[in-house]
């Protein structure tokens, strides 16, 4: 089994030319089954809603309460970049409860996706940027919890600094942060994570390439973690509306690549493989073709390299 997280509310309804492309879940789902890279019964459905309990392991009770009731403030749903509804909320909890699920599965198949989540600008109190709930946090707050994972690494190479994960996990040595992303893109103003590699605009697929493999290897034989999370967003590509670097997507593809091998050949402090968990990010190019390309090739790669 190749564990795919996916559930019909992902594609959430939105206003006409509004710039977050929905219709990719349910498109790459679709070419994904059509290439024969997933068969139907890789994918699962979130099992339920996300609890409170686990929500409340990082977002705090009264940000839940105004998602849940809702009573955010204007200001606050403006900041999420989406028009606020019950249905929205739902769906934020079923993303978050998709990665839960999806890290239990990894403990069998070594390796699971979410075709949504990489919801990294989501805050302890508050939402950003199409992120309302960060649901790698809530699933590594979730593992840890139940003695699943003691040291986790949150390796985040979407073009936007993921400065949500980065709060959420400041002064905590068991969660080790790395973002890697675009020097003067969203968020202006950045948070600090464990580790910051801002690579600056206009950088094309050598630069990137080799800081990330100058980094990448001896960052996870440091940290030796014992569950990772991937956060492979698409939005570096050169066509990116949102993304100011110039990457191609042979140089995304090679990046993940990249990033699943040497994630394959880790060891965690007991000399087991850890287990890893995908969320797929943003990616706003204006062809929608070229998106679902980026991604599936993601799937792609973590199928050749650990099915």
């Amino acid at each position: 089994m190749f564990p795919i997280a996916y559930h019909s509310i992902y594609q959430h309804v939105l206003p006409d030319r509004h710039r977050f492309p929905m219709i990719k879940y349910e498109l790459l789902t679709q070419q994904l089954l059509h290439e024969g890279t997933a068969t139907a019964s890789d994918f699962f459905e979130p099992s339920k809603l996300c609890p409170d309990i686990d929500v409340l392991r990082v977002h705090t009770d009264q940000y839940l309460k105004d998602l849940k009731e809702l009573t955010l403030d204007k200001k606050a749903i403006r900041k999420t970049g989406f028009p606020f509804s019950a249905l929205l909320v739902e769906r934020e909890l079923r993303i978050a409860q998709g990665t839960i699920d999806g890290c239990i599965k990894a403990y069998d198949h070594r390796i699971a996706m979410n075709i949504a989540g990489g919801t990294h600008h989501a805050y302890t109190d508050h939402g950003e940027a199409f992120c309302l709930l960060n649901d790698q946090a809530i699933a590594a707050r979730y593992l840890q919890h139940h003695h699943l994972a003691d040291k986790i690494l949150i390796v985040d190479l979407d073009v936007h600094q993921g400065n949500g994960t980065a709060q959420i996990f400041q002064n905590d040595d068991s969660v080790f942060t790395f973002s890697m992303h675009g020097a003067g893109n969203y968020p202006f103003k950045k948070e600090q994570s464990d580790l910051d590699i801002a690579v600056p605009d206009g950088s094309g697929d050598d630069y990137y390439l080799n800081e990330l493999k100058n980094t990448l290897p001896d960052l996870i034989h440091q940290e030796k973690p014992d569950f990772i999370f991937y956060l492979c967003g698409v939005d570096v590509l050169e066509s990116d509306k949102l993304g100011r670097l110039s990457m191609s997507l042979e140089g995304c593809k090679r990046r993940d690549e990249f990033a699943l091998s040497a994630f394959a050949k880790a060891r965690s402090q007991n000399n087991s493989f850890p287990p890893i968990q995908c969320s797929m990010g943003g990616g706003y190019s204006p062809e929608i073709k070229t998106i679902i390309e980026a991604h599936a090739n993601t799937f792609r790669a973590a199928r050749e390299i650990f099915m």
